[in-house]
């Protein structure tokens, strides 16, 4: 089993962390991966489902944040404006938005006859960071059957982290990158809420990072600085009643995480946080004019900020400490926070 960051000693923060500290603590969150690994090929799709139903006919309340935009994506730009998920959450690299695109379309249309009929279209999510150092990625390896495999192999439960699903080819602070998962819980009006993070870790300078113990690790093979190009993708999911501008708050919050660990947004970096609310949804045909709506009280927003943070800075670690080595493309290596840290 591979060790996190709470197996080192290294505590993010002060709230206490769901039974998994993962995502998939926030209940009906699902995740899954599909990896592929062909010589110099090393890449993949990862899917974050929201809940277990038809999310076109059952949307839920979202925001995003976007922290430095030197990234690809597709429906942001809906998102951002109607404050709404409508679909998976699909993650994969630079090259295979695309094909995540056709992938989402393909399945919303097979289950709702009725989309670009007597309905609109659907806004699929699919969000990138660039594998290119590992991975071949002018291969464009990645099809829709890997994303419809993603997709079919999402489950509630542990989530897989280090060198998974879109994380495969993934590299952060000159270590190996990858997937990595966390949550944390808040107590609101006598009752427990669970926030959880996933993020695709891609990012940061050789020689930057920054632990919790404040120890500054660096690889063991020192290579020439680099301009900050890298990217990280944070998916946040909480069962907290927050309206869509809250979201977007609490997302923004997620970039104190990357802070604490070092990153500093460089120039050629995509650095994207999208957060969505379980907590109630929002029906496709819904025939009331006026809807009822729970949210938080505003001032006591500070908790899930706090959580954002938190939850993000531990989901990294736990990224990077799950990843082994790894030699791939071209012999491009990545060493092991895990092997550095002993």
């Amino acid at each position: 089993m591979n060790r996190r960051a709470g197996d080192y000693g290294l505590i993010c923060g002060t709230l206490p962390p769901g039974p998994l500290n993962a995502i998939t603590d926030v209940a009906g969150v699902r995740v899954g991966h599909r990896s592929l690994r062909d010589g110099d090929v090393l890449t993949g799709f990862t899917a974050v489902l929201p809940h277990e139903g038809d999310l076109f006919r059952e949307k839920l309340r979202a925001g995003c944040d976007v922290i430095n935009g030197f990234g690809k994506s597709a429906g942001l730009v809906q998102l951002a404006e109607l404050g709404q998920v409508e679909t998976p959450i699909l993650l994969g690299n630079t090259f295979s938005v695309g094909t995540g695109f056709d992938a989402l379309v393909s399945r919303a249309l097979a289950a709702n006859s009725e989309i670009g009929r007597e309905t609109g279209t659907v806004n699929p999510l699919v969000l990138e960071c660039n594998d290119g150092f590992l991975s071949d990625i002018r291969a464009r390896a990645l099809t829709e059957a890997d994303a419809f495999a993603a997709l079919d192999a999402a489950a509630s439960g542990p989530v897989a982290e280090g060198s998974v699903g879109a994380g495969s080819g993934m590299s952060a602070f000159g270590f190996k990158g990858g997937i990595g998962t966390a949550s944390r819980l808040m107590r609101l009006d006598g009752r427990d809420f669970t926030l959880g993070v996933l993020v695709l870790a891609n990012f940061g300078n050789a020689g930057d990072l920054v632990l919790p113990d404040g120890r500054r690790p660096v690889p063991p093979v020192q290579t020439p600085p680099t301009p900050e190009r890298g990217s990280v993708i944070i998916v946040l999911a909480t069962d907290l009643p927050l309206e869509s501008r809250q979201l977007a708050r609490v997302a923004r919050r997620c970039g104190a995480g990357l802070a604490r660990l070092g990153a500093f947004w460089g120039h050629g970096s995509g650095d994207i946080a999208v957060a969505f609310s379980t907590a109630g949804r929002i029906a496709h045909h819904e025939a009331a004019d006026i809807l009822p709506m729970t949210m938080l009280n505003e001032s006591q927003i500070d908790g899930p900020f706090r959580a954002a943070t938190e939850a993000t800075q531990e989901a990294v670690l736990n990224a990077m400490l799950a990843a082994p080595a790894v030699t791939g493309r071209d012999g491009h290596s990545r060493p092991s926070l895990a092997d550095a840290l002993g």
